[in-house]
């Protein structure tokens, strides 16, 4: 379904399936972190980190647990110390990456007018 044909009939955008995508990777950094993901599987934590810089410890681990409980990104812990935790996308959340690639050359075209 697009957008037209909700058109003149949402009442509640959390009803829609633009609501749903948005309630999936809406916020500040769970773009950044697909864009990321998707370029460097598997990641662990700390790389993730580093390579987001301005994000802390803890808006980074819930947004990872959000995206994992969404079922777009995939934790594998491995049993060894000190703990090593790698994540990557999901096939759900490959299914994205063309949408993305969309909005990285509508950026290429409009960055610099």
């Amino acid at each position: 379904m697009g957008m037209a044909e909700y058109k003149g009939k949402v009442k509640n955008i959390q009803d829609t399936p633009f609501g749903y995508t948005l309630s999936v990777i809406g916020g500040k950094w769970k773009m950044v972190i697909i864009y990321l993901l998707a370029e460097n599987e598997p990641v662990r934590f700390n790389d993730l980190k580093r390579q987001i810089g301005a994000i802390t410890y803890k808006i980074l681990s819930s947004q990872l647990k959000e995206l994992e409980s969404d079922g777009m990104v995939e934790r594998k812990e491995y049993p060894q110390i000190p703990p090593k935790v790698e994540y990557r996308l999901t096939e759900k959340a490959k299914t994205l990456l063309p949408i993305l690639e969309g909005l990285c050359e509508w950026g290429a075209k409009n960055q610099h007018p």
